[in-house]
């Protein structure tokens, strides 16, 4: 329940939404993840959690009754898609109006969820679950950069639990046996049980870290880093980093928040890796020595990302994108001004809008004549061919690599300085 009113009334994120609520963080590990489930299911549905619930209610809940209303939100998504039995799932919620001191809705409460139970998963059934589960904006966005059929695949992939890829240090195929996962093309390793990461052999010592495959590849784009000085700007939390010290760089880690900061550098203690930290703000600081590579993955939407994190969907809005975009420009130009001639520069994404990724680099290079775009090659990608785009940039969406689960959806280009 905390997580939906900070998410959905107060418009916080749901990662920052469990870190503040108390009765979240007093739970026990099944119990816990049972809650993120939850809240996550509630979310990557909610489109059509409102529509069912519209079909249940005479007249739409007022305003002050919102605690109510994320009652129901949750029951239909435990009747419906967790398949919590009926009599647990509307009592539960029951007894939630009485939690909340607002028990002249119970009856209220007790009624729809019922109607529900014996009804909702026949309308649920019928819906268009992609679209309604899809803001309209972000759908039409989507349909003129990618079209109509690519859009409903990345949202149907949208609505389902992500897989975990863990990133290692040497050899994949090693620990793809031992933790029981398979070895996706660029060398990461897909797990079927994400229960208990922590507990996980070689966890504890380091040889491993959580990484979607996706965002392991803005890294990989700058080659050989052995030895090279690199920046890794807007750092945290830290997978780019570790992955850019595992490849033997003199690599520091810049981010403007001291609790990321502090993140980063737990992460790459346990990996047992080095790095510089630098707690500032990346579009003004200036190294003391030109770097020979640079790392930007910079600020955005997100949008790539939205099988972890459903509630971006419904937080973003058009004209965030548009301040984004002006934020990421600024940042670019920066740090490409601080790469030294002859570097190499990623700037990367994790979202799906093109005015993030392929337009804010046609605009800049357009504006910089001493920027050069590098074409990525497939063999960089391990072979996929599909997450390249016709002029050499990489664009991965959702629904790549679908026959093993799909993937985050990122952009990354590759800039030389002459």
């Amino acid at each position: 329940m905390g997580a939906l009113v900070q998410c959905l009334d107060k418009h916080k994120p749901l990662d920052s939404a469990w870190a503040i609520d108390r009765h979240f963080t007093s739970l026990g590990p099944s119990d816990r993840a049972f809650a993120q489930m939850l809240a996550k299911t509630t979310m990557r549905r909610l489109g059509q959690i409102e529509a069912i619930l519209a079909q249940f209610l005479e007249r739409p809940l007022a305003t002050s009754a919102s605690r109510i209303m994320h009652t129901l939100r949750l029951g239909v998504a435990q009747l419906i898609w967790l398949e919590t039995p009926p009599h647990a799932a509307v009592h539960s919620a029951v007894e939630m109006t009485k939690q909340l001191k607002m028990e002249k809705f119970g009856g209220l409460v007790n009624a729809v969820l019922k109607k529900v139970s014996l009804e909702g998963r026949a309308i649920a059934d019928a819906q268009d679950a992609a679209r309604m589960n899809t803001p309209d904006w972000l759908w039409k966005s989507w349909e003129k950069a990618y079209g109509a059929d690519t859009t409903r695949r990345m949202a149907e992939v949208h609505m389902m639990e992500p897989p975990l890829d863990i990133t290692v240090k040497t050899d994949p195929a090693f620990w793809a046996e031992q933790l029981g996962g398979v070895v996706l093309p660029m060398g990461s390793v897909r797990l079927r049980d994400t229960r208990n990461i922590t507990q996980l052999k070689g966890f504890s010592e380091g040889y491993w870290w959580v990484q979607d495959m996706a965002a392991t590849i803005p890294a990989r784009l700058l080659g050989d880093v052995r030895e090279k000085r690199v920046i890794d700007l807007c750092a945290a939390p830290g997978g780019k980093t570790a992955q850019l010290a595992a490849g033997g760089a003199k690599v520091s880690a810049v981010d403007m928040s001291k609790e990321r900061i502090a993140m980063l550098k737990t992460n790459v203690h346990r990996l047992k890796l080095q790095a510089d930290y630098v707690t500032t703000d990346a579009s003004k600081w200036l190294p003391a020595i030109a770097p020979d590579a640079i790392l930007l993955d910079a600020p955005c939407s997100a949008t790539g990302t939205l099988r972890r994190h459903p509630d971006v969907a419904w937080h973003r809005k058009p004209e965030e994108i548009a301040r984004l975009v002006v934020t990421q420009a600024k940042m670019l130009q920066h740090a490409f001004a601080m790469l030294k001639s002859g570097g190499r520069l990623v700037y990367s994404v994790c979202s799906l809008q093109p005015e993030e990724g392929e337009q804010q680099i046609t605009a800049f290079l357009a504006s910089c004549k001493e920027a050069t775009l590098e074409p990525v090659g497939p063999a960089v990608l391990g072979g996929l061919t599909e997450c390249i785009t016709a002029r050499g940039e990489v664009r991965t969406l959702p629904c790549h690599l679908a026959e093993m689960d799909g993937m985050d959806g990122f952009y990354a280009a590759v800039l030389t300085k002459k």
